[in-house]
């Protein structure tokens, strides 16, 4: 029910007052049946965006972190995500892959809408990264369509570590569904999983016109904070006198 009065009452308003999202492609969500709608992952708003403008409920993939939080904090941030259809998933160890597949067919086999961003995480710079093949096996698994959803200007309107969101003009764009199908029983097939991934994110790419890099964001953003961190020991400060 509060997922409901978050929408239509609490924040889908505000949402659309400050946002302004222009809605493209609307009619390739089906009005029934299970679905994935898979996008790219630009700004933490995205989590609210695309439900707020969705007439049916999706639910989607969140990162456990947003529900284990320390404090009074931590508790309300957590039923907030609880109650705006988040699922947390712990992204950590050897069986984070596998616990996100079980969580996700979980919501198929309701006959509901998966929200999943196959990057994984944020793009920290705007870009498109490439895809885990978690969303391929979850399609063939569940036997249900991929629709493609872009968002845009959504980095521009919140980037990484920006709280309160600037005034910019979003666009959220869904593309016609992928049908896997023909890949039928082959779930376990490295090469068919990789295959249907990079199919998912080159509709992504389609749609949002994004510059594409073909690593995964977690591992260049590591990268990054390193070669940061290391530059910061090359250079220490030298004190004023």
């Amino acid at each position: 029910m509060f997922y409901y009065v978050l929408k239509y009452v609490l924040l889908g308003p505000l949402l659309r007052l400050v946002f302004r999202p222009r809605i493209e492609g609307l009619e390739h969500i089906p009005p029934s049946g299970p679905a994935i709608v898979a996008g790219n992952h630009l700004s933490f708003s995205d989590h609210f965006l695309m439900p707020a403008i969705l007439k049916r409920r999706i639910t989607f993939l969140a990162k456990a972190e947003y529900f284990t939080g320390p404090g009074i904090k931590g508790r309300l941030t957590a039923a907030f995500f609880r109650s705006a259809g988040q699922i947390p998933v712990d992204r950590s160890g050897k069986e984070a892959g596998q616990a996100a597949i079980r969580e996700g067919l979980g919501v198929l086999r309701k006959n509901e809408l998966l929200g999943i961003y196959p990057e994984g995480t944020r793009s920290h710079d705007g870009r498109l990264y490439k895809g885990k093949v978690g969303v391929a096996v979850m399609a063939l698994k569940a036997q249900v369509p991929v629709i493609p959803c872009a968002m845009i200007g959504t980095f521009e309107a919140q980037p990484p570590g920006k709280v309160i969101p600037n005034i910019h003009p979003v666009v959220i764009r869904f593309g016609k569904p992928l049908d896997f199908s023909r890949y039928a029983g082959m779930e376990d097939e490295k090469a068919v999983l990789r295959a249907i991934t990079d199919e998912i994110m080159y509709a992504i790419l389609t749609l949002s016109e994004q510059e594409y890099v073909d690593r995964y964001a977690a591992v260049v953003k590591a990268e990054e904070t390193t070669e940061s961190a290391a530059k910061a020991r090359s250079f220490p400060r030298m004190p004023l006198s």
